[in-house]
């Protein structure tokens, strides 16, 4: 994972304009916020990014950690939410001292990708030590095996002329083409995993876990999982 955290932490091009990336995060935390089931739940995203609309979730309960793996972005959150005083941001060393069975709801989206499965097994354990007997670890945007870039490519598209921004989308993705997100995916690859290994993934760190209906953010061939003890 640590290659893509570099890549992550540097200034990348993976959002095709300012609108994409506003979008994208005001989605995220819209869907998110559909899995708070009370003002009082505390909340931590994990592996959060940039999480630009962040404020929005932690209005929605009573307080929410920001865990976030690359250096300079947890910088530029512990700028961004200062003010915030219901908002933590967090290493992912930081959670493992953080107290047992404290947290309701733990939302990992759009990572599992970017570990390698003993990585993945070990972030789990983490959120299951952290989450409480009644809480729930929701596990988005899980690529596929059968589903190849075509189709991000397309959910991209989609998403771009909902919005009005197609044209920019179109000059991004030759762009991405030639940048280095594109080079390192060659590379490195991206983890993939289909329903029925994820559900036994998640089950061999003591979650029981089903598919939902509906994958968080814009991508509908991706995957999301709600999980509990």
């Amino acid at each position: 994972m640590d290659e893509w955290i570099d890549y992550y932490d540097s200034t990348h091009t993976i959002y095709v304009s300012r609108l994409h990336r506003d979008l994208h995060f005001e989605a995220i935390a819209r869907d998110i916020i559909g899995y708070i089931t009370s003002p009082d739940a505390v909340v931590l995203d994990y592996a959060c990014g940039e999480a630009l609309s962040a404020a929005k979730v932690a209005n929605a309960c009573a307080k929410l950690y920001l865990a976030e793996p690359a250096p300079g972005v947890r910088g530029r959150l512990i700028a961004r939410f200062a003010p915030d005083t219901n908002i933590r941001v967090r290493s992912l060393d930081d959670l493992k001292k953080m107290d047992a069975n404290s947290v309701d709801l733990v939302v990992m989206n759009s990572v599992a990708q970017y570990m390698t499965p003993e990585e993945l097994d070990s972030a789990f354990g983490v959120i299951h030590r952290l989450l409480r007997p009644s809480g729930r670890f929701v596990l988005g945007d899980v690529l596929r095996p059968e589903v190849g870039m075509i189709r991000d490519v397309l959910a991209l598209l989609r998403f771009a002329a909902r919005h009005g921004f197609l044209r920019d989308a179109l000059i991004g993705l030759i762009s991405t083409a030639l940048s280095d997100y594109r080079q390192l995916r060659t590379r490195i690859g991206l983890q993939r995993y289909g329903e029925g290994e994820m559900i036994a993934k998640l089950r061999g760190a003591g979650f029981s876990a089903t598919r939902a209906p509906r994958n968080i953010g814009h991508n509908p061939w991706r995957m999301t999982f709600v999980a509990q003890h």
